[in-house]
């Protein structure tokens, strides 16, 4: 294409296809977590963004599809922190640490609010089965985590599933209560319940056999 040429490239026609379809599901999440997903109609999101449902059509299917997108890239992005904190540098508890907080601030962010928010019951029956085994795999990453942490010693001897189930439940509830205009930001959020929550995975003194008082004098 010359320099001044007035017809996009390519590679510019698919950016902005890009661009917009991410736009779309931008004003969608927001929608759907303020308002809930069956409150809200593709109308709605194409008034927010001054454009006809139609043209939504251009970039997604269906009111489930774009559901399914929100939740998928929300699972995704919890996948990604996992997979990095398992690369990073230090102990088992220190990389549990990390995906634990960057856990909580995905879920008080648009996406992967969604995903705690709408949950899958929104979905069709044909978008389950995609929704379930991410959250399988995102089960299995935090899992492997403690297990690596319990491995190093660096974290106390535990029920793995258990103790995965008791975290996520914890830091899945920020999702709900948190406001994102509030004073208190939504990493120190998640800093603060990590630090409690690991407290009670500290490692504890096995104790010692018990003497006689006529054995300590």
């Amino acid at each position: 294409m010359l320099p001044d040429s007035p017809f996009r490239s390519p590679a510019q026609r698919a950016a902005d296809r890009a661009a917009k379809r991410d736009a779309v599901l931008r004003a969608a999440v927001r929608m759907f977590n303020e308002r809930g997903f069956h409150a809200t109609s593709l109308d709605d999101v194409a008034t927010s963004l001054g454009i006809s449902k139609r043209t939504i059509y251009h970039y997604l299917a269906s009111k489930d599809q774009v559901l399914l997108e929100c939740v998928t890239i929300g699972l995704n992005q919890l996948l990604d922190a996992a997979a990095e904190a398992r690369t990073e540098e230090g102990s088992g508890r220190a990389r549990l640490a990390r995906f634990l907080r960057r856990y909580a601030e995905i879920n008080m962010d648009d996406f992967g609010r969604c995903v705690i928010r709408t949950g899958e019951e929104a979905l069709s029956a044909e978008s389950r089965p995609r929704f379930r085994a991410l959250k399988r795999q995102i089960d299995s990453a935090l899992r492997q985590l403690l297990s690596d942490a319990i491995a190093d010693g660096t974290i106390a001897a535990t029920d793995v599933r258990m103790t995965a189930f008791a975290l996520a439940g914890a830091l899945n509830w920020p999702a709900r209560w948190h406001d994102p205009s509030g004073a208190m930001p939504p990493d120190a959020v998640a800093a603060t319940l990590v630090d409690v929550l690991l407290r009670g995975l500290d490692p504890r003194p096995v104790p010692g056999p018990a003497h006689s008082p006529s054995e300590r004098s």
